[in-house]
C-alpha cells in the first residue's frame, strides 16, 4: 500500500510538470486534473476524491479569496492615487542621490506590500531612468535594488498572494509570517541589493534603453507619510494581534473588552477592511474621485487577483488530496527517517518546481500542498510553521530564467541581453533565495 501511495504521488507530480511544461496548460486545472489522478492511483473511491477536491477548494477559498481580494483593491487604489510614485520621489529626496540605491530598495520593499510586483516595476522604472541619467551611472545600480525590494516582499510578506496563500494552505500564523518576512526580507534585500547593484555596476555598464517608458508621473501625488501609514496599518494590526494573543503575554491580564477589539481589529479580514475604507476615503473622495471612477478602479484591480485565488484554490485542492489517501503521512513518516531538515526539504520541492515551470506562484502554492501533511503530522510550534512559508517562499524565487515571465520583463525595460540578464536579474533571485532559506533555518534555532 505504502508503495501504491509513493507511485500515485510521483505520477502526480511528473503528470503536473507535463502538464504545465510540455502541453502549456493553465496550472489550475492541471492541479485539479492532477488530483484527480493520484485518488484514483491511491485506492480512493471517485466519490470521495471530488469530496476532497470540493473540500479542499472550499476550504482554501474562504479565507485567501477574501484577502487577496481585499490586498488587491487596496493596491489598486495605491496605484490609481499615484501614491506609489509620490512614495518613491519622497525617499529619493530624504537619502540623496548618494543613496539612492538604498533608498530605491526601501521603496521596492514598502511598494510591493499592496501593489503586485509587475505592475509596481512599470510603475516605478521611469524613477530608475531619471537617476540613471543624472549621474551617468550604470542602470542596474538603481534597478537592482529596487527589484530585489520588490521580489522579496512580493513573496516574504502577506498581503501579498503568494505567502497569503501558502499560510493558508499550511495553516501559518499570518502575523508570524509577517514577523519573520521582514526579518529575513531585510538581510536579503541589502545583500541582492545595493550591495549586489553595486557590484554588477561595475561589470555591466548598462545604458538606459531606447524603448523608455512614458514617465506618467502625477501632478499632485497623496501625502507619502500618509502612503507608508495606510499601507503599514494592517500589518501593525494584524502583528499586534500575534503579539498580545500569544505566548508572550498572559491574556488574563487584559480586560475582555481589550482582548475582544484586538481579536476583532488584528484578523486580516478587519484590518484590510479598514485600511481600504481609508484609502478609499484619502486616496479617492478627499481628492476628487469620483464614486464611479472608484467603483473602475475597484474593479479593474480584482481582474489579476482572480487567476491567484482560483489557483490557490486547486493547491488547497491538492493538499486534500494528499491527506485524505493518507500519502502525506507516509511523505511525513519518510522525512522524519531521513536527515534532511524539514524546511530544506520545503525550499528543495519549491525550488525545483520553480526551475522547472516558472512561475513563482504555483511553485509556491503546489510545494505548499506536498508540504502540508508534514506539518500536520509533525509537532510544529506556530512560529515554526511559519518559517515553512518562508522557506518555500524562498525555494520559489530562486533561479529565473528563460520559462519565468519575470525575467523577459526586467529584459526588456532595462535593454539587456539575455546573458546580462542572467547575470543580473538570476543572479539576483538566487541571492534572495539563498539567503532566505539560510535565514529561515537560523531563525528556525531561535524561536
Amino acid at each position: 500500500m505504502d508503495y501504491q501511495l509513493l507511485i500515485a504521488v510521483g505520477i502526480g507530480i511528473a503528470a503536473l510538470l507535463f502538464m504545465i511544461l510540455k502541453l502549456r496548460m493553465q496550472a489550475f486545472i492541471a492541479l485539479l486534473i492532477v488530483c484527480i489522478i493520484v485518488g484514483i492511483i491511491a485506492g480512493l473511491p471517485a466519490e470521495d476524491v471530488l469530496n476532497s477536491i470540493k473540500n479542499g477548494m472550499g476550504g482554501t477559498l474562504g479565507f485567501v479569496a477574501t484577502v487577496v481580494g481585499l490586498g488587491a483593491l487596496f493596491g489598486g487604489l495605491l496605484e490609481h492615487s499615484g501614491g506609489a510614485q509620490g512614495l518613491a520621489n519622497y525617499i529619493l529626496k530624504l537619502a540623496g542621490e548618494k543613496n539612492a540605491s538604498w533608498a530605491l530598495m526601501i521603496t521596492g520593499f514598502i511598494i510591493a506590500i499592496p501593489v503586485f510586483f509587475d505592475v509596481a516595476f512599470i510603475i516605478l522604472i521611469p524613477i530608475v531612468y531619471a537617476i540613471a541619467r543624472k549621474t551617468k551611472k550604470s542602470l542596474l545600480l538603481y534597478a537592482i535594488p529596487l527589484l530585489a525590494g520588490l521580489a522579496i516582499t512580493h513573496s516574504f510578506i502577506p498581503p501579498t498572494p503568494g505567502p497569503v496563500a501558502v499560510a493558508d494552505i499550511l495553516g501559518a500564523n499570518l502575523g508570524w509570517v509577517i514577523v519573520f518576512g521582514f526579518l529575513t526580507g531585510i538581510p536579503a534585500a541589502i545583500i541582492s541589493g545595493p550591495m549586489l547593484g553595486k557590484h554588477l555596476s561595475k561589470k555591466i555598464k548598462l545604458d538606459i534603453p531606447n524603448t523608455e517608458v512614458t514617465n506618467t508621473s502625477i501632478d499632485n501625488p497623496p501625502n507619502p507619510i500618509g502612503i507608508i501609514g495606510i499601507i503599514m496599518f494592517p500589518i501593525v494590526f494584524i502583528v499586534l494581534k500575534t503579539v498580545l494573543l500569544g505566548d508572550w503575554f498572559d491574556q488574563s491580564q487584559f480586560p475582555k473588552a481589550i482582548l475582544y477589539t484586538i481579536t476583532l481589529l488584528g484578523h486580516p479580514f478587519t484590518a484590510l477592511i479598514m485600511a481600504n475604507l481609508i484609502a478609499w476615503y484619502f486616496l479617492g473622495i478627499k481628492r476628487g474621485v469620483t464614486r464611479d471612477d472608484l467603483l473602475k478602479i475597484s474593479m479593474k484591480s480584482f481582474k489579476p487577483a482572480g487567476a491567484i485565488i482560483l489557483l490557490t484554490g486547486a493547491g488547497g485542492a491538492f493538499k486534500q488530496i494528499l491527506v485524505d489517501t493518507k500519502a502525506g503521512e507516509l511523505l511525513a513518516s519518510s522525512l522524519q527517517s531521513s536527515y534532511i531538515h524539514p524546511l530544506l526539504f520545503a525550499f528543495i520541492v519549491a525550488a525545483l518546481i520553480r526551475v522547472l515551470q516558472g512561475s513563482a506562484t504555483t511553485a509556491m502554492i503546489a510545494a505548499a500542498g506536498i508540504t502540508s501533511p508534514i506539518i500536520m503530522a509533525g509537532d510544529f510550534s506556530a512560529a515554526q510553521i511559519a518559517l515553512f512559508v518562508i522557506s518555500i517562499a524562498s525555494g520559489a524565487t530562486i533561479l529565473s530564467h528563460v520559462n519565468d515571465s519575470g525575467f523577459w520583463l526586467v529584459g526588456q525595460y532595462l535593454g539587456m541581453t539575455e546573458k546580462q540578464t542572467f547575470r543580473s536579474w538570476t543572479v539576483m533571485t538566487t541571492l534572495i533565495a539563498i539567503t532566505g532559506v539560510i535565514m529561515s533555518l537560523l531563525l528556525w534555532y531561535i524561536f
